[in-house]
């Protein structure tokens, strides 16, 4: 039971807490309120295991909106106790990459692997994806915390980021990836309860 050596967390081909940083956009009431690709009490769930996964790691957090300062309602409350340290940056661009702050947000995280959650899935999520890869990021789309207007709507939106380079992700599979060995025992009691406790042991 020797696990080799911890690899380079900056150049691991994987991610790390030290390579990745978490995209957030447009989580609000009237976005969730349409989607029909998935339940949307699961939907919540798993964007907050996300977001808790992230804030256990230390990722760098770039939290965006649209549309609020022109009367649009918030991040949701489950989502923005979580991440109550990030500002939101509002928008009126329908592809957050077109927005200036937003873009330099991400920028100043000096991270080139993006873990990228939206909604919509075939707009919020696709459009900024797939500018984020023509500018050298690698993206990772976290498919059972997005979702789509419909089914074949969100099915087409992660295609289309898949097939221009995005590699597909779960939120468990997230979790995972960053923890990698049991034996990083600081991060181990958190993600346990991310996991296991409050998420998978439940719906068991």
């Amino acid at each position: 039971m020797t696990s080799e050596p911890i690899r380079d967390p900056l150049t691991d081909h994987l991610l790390t807490p030290q390579n990745s940083a978490l995209v957030v956009i447009d989580y609000q009431p009237n976005q969730i309120q349409v989607v029909t690709s998935m339940d949307r009490d699961l939907l919540i769930r798993n964007i907050v295991s996300v977001a808790r996964t992230a804030r256990t790691y230390g990722l760098p957090i770039v939290l965006s909106t649209v549309g609020v300062a022109n009367g649009s309602k918030p991040t949701i409350p489950e989502l923005r106790e979580v991440l109550a340290d990030s500002s939101e940056i509002d928008r009126t661009s329908i592809n957050a990459w077109e927005d200036v702050e937003f873009r330099r947000a991400v920028e100043a995280t000096g991270r080139k692997k993006l873990i990228m959650t939206a909604l919509w899935t075939e707009v919020c999520l696709a459009f900024p994806s797939l500018d984020a890869l023509r500018a050298g990021y690698a993206i990772y789309p976290v498919v059972d915390a997005v979702a789509g207007t419909s089914p074949e709507a969100h099915r087409a939106g992660l295609e289309r980021v898949v097939q221009a380079g995005g590699q597909p992700i779960s939120w468990v599979s997230l979790a995972c990836e960053l923890q990698r060995d049991w034996a990083r025992q600081d991060t181990v009691p958190e993600i346990v309860d991310i996991v296991l406790t409050s998420r998978l042991l439940k719906a068991a």
